[in-house]
C-alpha cells in the first residue's frame, strides 16, 4: 500500500483535519495522479454532513500530473498532464458501459469517494489528496491551452450541464434558458453560447445581469418577478435548471415551448409541478447525471477548441475548511478549487 496526505473528515460536522490515507499500489491498468488543484462541490458538503461513511476523503473533480503508471497502461506517461472525474470504474459489460454511459451502469458506476473498488472491496477516497490512483479508462489528458485549475471543475459541474445541452440539442436556432448562476449554472451559459444557442439567464438577483452578459448571456430574466416569468410562456425549447434549493417548477414548464423539456439538475428532491402544465404543448421534464467516458472527452476537446473553463476562486489546500464555510453561505463565484500542493 502507498501513503499520502490527504484533507480527512474523521466525524460529521466536524472540520476536515489533515492525516495520512492509504492508497492501492498499482494495478496493470492504474494511473497515479499527483494531484494539483481539486474543486470544491455542494455534494462533498452533503457527504462531509452526512451520518455515516467517516472516515471520508471528498472531492471528485480534480487535475493533477501523472507520477506512475502500470505496465498496461498505453494512453499515459510520467509526466502528462490529467484529469479526473466523479467515476472512476464501472463494469464495463451492461448497456449502459458499452454504450459510453458508464454514469449509468447498471451495477452503479464506481465514485471517486464514498464508492466501492470493484477489486478489492475497499472504500473509495477522494481528491482532496496529494495522490490519487485511478483506473487508465476514467483518466483524461488535460487540454494544454486551458488553465488546470479552471478544469477541475469541468469533471463534475461542467459534464453535469454538457450531457443535457448536448443531448436537446442546443444550438443555433434554439431558445435555451439557464435558471441559477451557480457552479453549474456558469458552465452551463458558456457552453450554450458557445453552442450558438440564444441564452437566457433566470435568476432572482437582478445584480447578477451585468456578469451573466460576460459569460454569454443574451436575456436576464429576473424570476420573482411573476409579469417577467409570464412573459415568457412557450418560448423555450430548453431549460436547464441548476438551482439547488428546492423551488416550484410550474413557471418553467409554462416557459417551454411545443414540445420543449425542462432538465432538473440541481434540486433532485421531490419535484412539484402542475401537472397540466405539461400537457400543454406536449412538454417535458427531465434530467441526466455526470457524463460517461465519451461525454466528457468530447466536453473537454470542445474547452479546448473554444478556450472554456470555469471561473473559480483558488485557496491553498490548508483552508479548505474556509472554502466549504462559504460554499454553505453561498459566497463564492462560482467555484471554489483548492490547491493540493498547499495542504
Amino acid at each position: 500500500m502507498r501513503k499520502t496526505t490527504a484533507l480527512v473528515a474523521a466525524a460529521d460536522n466536524e472540520p476536515l483535519t489533515t492525516g495520512i490515507i492509504e492508497r492501492r499500489d498499482l494495478r496493470s491498468r492504474d494511473v497515479a495522479i499527483d494531484v494539483t488543484f481539486c474543486g470544491v462541490c455542494h455534494s462533498d458538503l452533503n457527504e462531509i454532513h452526512r451520518h455515516g461513511n467517516k472516515p471520508l476523503v471528498a472531492g471528485h473533480e480534480f487535475v493533477g500530473i501523472v507520477r506512475a503508471v502500470g505496465p498496461d497502461v498505453t494512453r499515459f506517461r510520467r509526466g502528462d498532464q490529467v484529469a479526473v472525474g466523479n467515476i472512476v470504474d464501472s463494469c464495463g459489460s451492461c448497456i449502459m458501459c458499452t454504450a459510453g454511459q458508464e454514469n449509468y451502469c447498471e451495477q452503479f458506476p464506481t465514485l471517486t469517494y464514498g464508492g466501492t473498488d470493484r477489486v478489492d472491496g475497499s472504500a473509495t477516497q477522494g481528491g482532496f489528496a496529494r495522490e490519487y490512483i485511478a483506473t487508465e479508462k476514467f483518466v483524461y489528458p488535460l487540454p494544454g491551452n486551458l488553465d488546470p485549475a479552471g478544469v477541475a471543475p469541468l469533471m463534475c459541474a461542467g459534464i453535469t450541464v454538457w450531457e443535457p445541452l448536448v443531448r436537446w440539442k442546443a444550438g443555433p436556432g434554439r431558445t435555451v434558458g439557464i435558471v441559477g448562476l451557480g457552479g453549474l449554472g456558469h458552465l452551463a451559459v458558456k457552453f450554450a453560447h458557445a453552442l450558438g444557442a440564444s441564452v437566457v439567464l433566470f435568476t432572482t438577483s437582478e445584480e447578477k445581469a451585468a456578469g451573466a452578459k460576460r459569460l454569454g448571456v443574451d436575456e436576464v430574466v429576473v424570476s420573482k418577478e411573476p409579469a417577467a416569468m409570464q412573459a415568457q410562456s412557450n418560448r423555450f425549447d430548453l431549460i436547464i435548471d441548476t438551482a439547488s434549493a428546492p423551488h416550484d417548477l410550474t413557471p418553467y414548464v409554462r416557459a417551454l415551448a411545443l414540445d420543449g423539456t425542462l432538465c432538473a439538475l440541481g434540486a433532485l428532491g421531490s419535484m412539484q409541478f402542475d401537472p397540466l402544465a405539461l400537457l400543454i404543448g406536449r412538454k417535458s421534464i427531465a434530467s441526466a447525471g455526470s457524463g460517461g467516458t465519451a461525454g466528457t472527452q468530447a466536453m473537454l476537446d470542445f474547452c479546448s477548441r473554444h478556450g472554456i473553463t470555469a471561473d473559480v476562486e483558488v485557496l491553498p489546500a490548508r483552508d479548505i475548511n474556509t472554502a466549504l464555510a462559504r460554499l454553505e453561505g453561498n459566497d463564492v463565484r462560482f467555484r471554489f478549487v483548492v490547491d493540493m500542493t498547499q495542504i
